[in-house]
């Protein structure tokens, strides 16, 4: 990533603060070892007609990727985590509104690294149990309980 002014990082902060999305979720996958994929993105949404813009931010960061959604929304998402911590090393001074998810994303990510064993894992998937609360989550069905229950039925933990 290149360097930015602070300016240029403020207003980075402020974007993702006002059309942004920071969060981490879970998703069943068989072929992982605890059976769970941890999936991390930090999301940028603009109209469609402002693409453009979003494709410059893109160019100018050199992390991430643009789509243009079928609703009339494009998003600039970048998933990569060590995009992420980079991103969220620099912005996290000049951010409001998003600071507690970033901080926890960054907390996050840091932890997963050293996971070895289904007991840390499932503290892991705890700690992800906290975008409910941050963000407006109404579809979140995967959580700490469930990875408890696949993780018993799967003989990695006892109950």
């Amino acid at each position: 990533m290149k360097k930015l002014s602070s300016a240029r990082l403020s207003y980075i902060a402020g974007f993702l603060d006002g059309d942004g999305s920071v969060y981490i979720k879970l998703t069943k996958n068989k072929t992982y070892r605890f059976k769970y994929q941890v999936s991390s993105y930090i999301v940028f949404y603009q109209s469609s007609i402002n693409i453009q813009f979003l494709q410059n931010l893109q160019k100018e960061l050199s992390i991430g990727y643009v789509r243009k959604r079928n609703d009339g929304v494009s998003e600039f998402i970048i998933g990569d985590e060590k995009s992420q911590l980079e991103l969220i090393e620099k912005i996290l001074p000049y951010t409001k509104l998003k600071l507690e998810q970033l901080q926890l994303m960054k907390k996050i990510l840091r932890k997963k690294k050293f996971v070895k064993c289904a007991d840390g894992f499932l503290k892991l998937c705890g700690l992800i149990d906290g975008y409910k609360n941050l963000n407006y989550s109404k579809k979140r069905s995967q959580n700490s309980i469930e990875v408890r229950k696949v993780l018993v039925q799967n003989n990695l933990i006892t109950p």
